[in-house]
């Protein structure tokens, strides 16, 4: 991808996010990049192709960071604890209209983004508390598959504006709750010190 392209993406995205997908047209976009609607359907097909690069942009994107936060840990609760702090940061810039706006209007790209994004974090999960087993920071007598699928079935919950309307409950903060649930579900003594010794710093500070 190039850097007009991205910057093409970087923009819409700003709009979208903004304004949500609906109100905002292929127009908008043009004008707000200062180029011609001609010029910029030279990047993508249409306003659906748009966001589908836009979505495939995060993905990639968000995979990155997984894979560096991984790397950049120490032991599994570290990074747990970034994962999470990642996590709030997202949870804050996330627009309720334009995940609204992108499940009315654009069903096949929604759904397609989430089957393969809970995937993807079925897989992050599992390997941590895989890795987490190993080093002794959490229990050892729990199924890391099963537990790996009740973290995104809660994780579901939580993003669930009709059981937790944004009007109500902060994301952020709801996040949070769940992870301090789940932390202290599978942790093991010396993991829970662990959790202890970098938590305020980790997520308190996100």
């Amino acid at each position: 991808m190039d850097q007009k392209q991205q910057q093409v993406l970087f923009k819409s995205e700003e709009l979208f996010m903004r304004y949500g997908l609906k109100s905002v047209t292929m127009d908008d976009i043009a004008r707000h990049l200062g180029i011609s609607k001609k010029t910029l359907y030279e990047y993508v097909d249409n306003k659906a192709d748009l966001i589908g690069k836009i979505l495939d942009s995060r993905v990639a994107l968000e995979q990155r960071m997984m894979q560096q936060i991984k790397e950049e840990s120490d032991d599994a609760v570290e990074e747990m604890l970034k994962l999470a702090r990642y996590s709030i940061q997202m949870l804050r810039k996330l627009s309720p209209t334009a995940v609204y706006d992108l499940k009315k209007y654009y069903k096949d790209l929604w759904m397609s983004m989430e089957s393969l994004h809970l995937k993807e974090a079925y897989e992050i999960i599992r390997n941590n508390i895989e890795r987490g087993i190993e080093q002794g920071v959490y229990r050892n007598d729990m199924d890391p598959a099963i537990i790996s699928r009740l973290y995104i079935g809660k994780i579901n919950q939580v993003v669930d504006n009709d059981m937790f309307p944004t009007s109500k409950y902060d994301k952020a903060n709801l996040f949070k709750e769940f992870f301090n649930y789940h932390m202290h579900g599978i942790a093991s003594p010396k993991g829970l010190k662990l959790l202890e010794k970098h938590y305020q710093k980790i997520v308190e500070e996100s």
